[in-house]
């Protein structure tokens, strides 16, 4: 049996009555022994969306049941219209419509441009900087490392050291 996402969605859509049962069972039996109507396939592609889901149930039951048997003895009009009802752009698998993209690049760029505004808006109202962040603090920081000979295999009273020590380049702000 072929499980696809069309088939699955179509048996759970399918809600039956007793007599459309039978005429579908009726179809189906008919159509295992011989082929689906040309005009019943043609321009399937076109006219897949505007069919009735009860139509297109019916279709494609008939189509499965007929790809049971031999698919030799398939159409190429069956062969096309099984694989498109199968794997064709409809459904989940439709393509965006036309403008998608340009609304998803304006909906990124608004978010973008908030985010850059809040954070603008904290920053103008946010604190200076604390006085330890000046560049005197952190050189006498140094003075005080040195002096009391801290960390002295890997850190600034090190033999090799050459990095700046607890001097950080100064903050840019208000």
């Amino acid at each position: 049996m072929l499980r696809t996402p069309a088939t699955s969605m179509l048996r759970n859509s399918l809600v039956r009555s007793a007599p459309a049962a039978r005429r579908a069972e009726s179809t189906v039996a008919a159509s295992a022994s011989h082929a689906i109507s040309k005009p019943t396939l043609a321009n399937i592609e076109k006219r897949w969306e505007g069919m009735p889901l009860q139509e297109q149930a019916d279709l494609w039951m008939a189509l499965r049941d007929r790809m049971k048997g031999n698919w030799k003895e398939l159409t190429v009009q069956e062969q096309k219209a099984a694989y498109w009802i199968a794997f064709g752009p409809h459904g989940p698998r439709a393509t965006d419509p036309p403008g998608t993209g340009a609304k998803v690049f304006w909906g990124v760029m608004a978010g973008l441009g908030a985010s850059f505004g809040i954070f603008g808006l904290i920053r103008a109202f946010a604190n200076p900087a604390p006085h330890t962040m000046n560049k005197e603090w952190q050189e006498a920081v140094n003075e005080k490392l040195i002096e009391q000979r801290a960390d002295p295999l890997t850190g600034i009273t090190s033999e090799h050291y050459k990095g700046p020590g607890q001097v950080q380049s100064p903050p840019k702000g208000p």
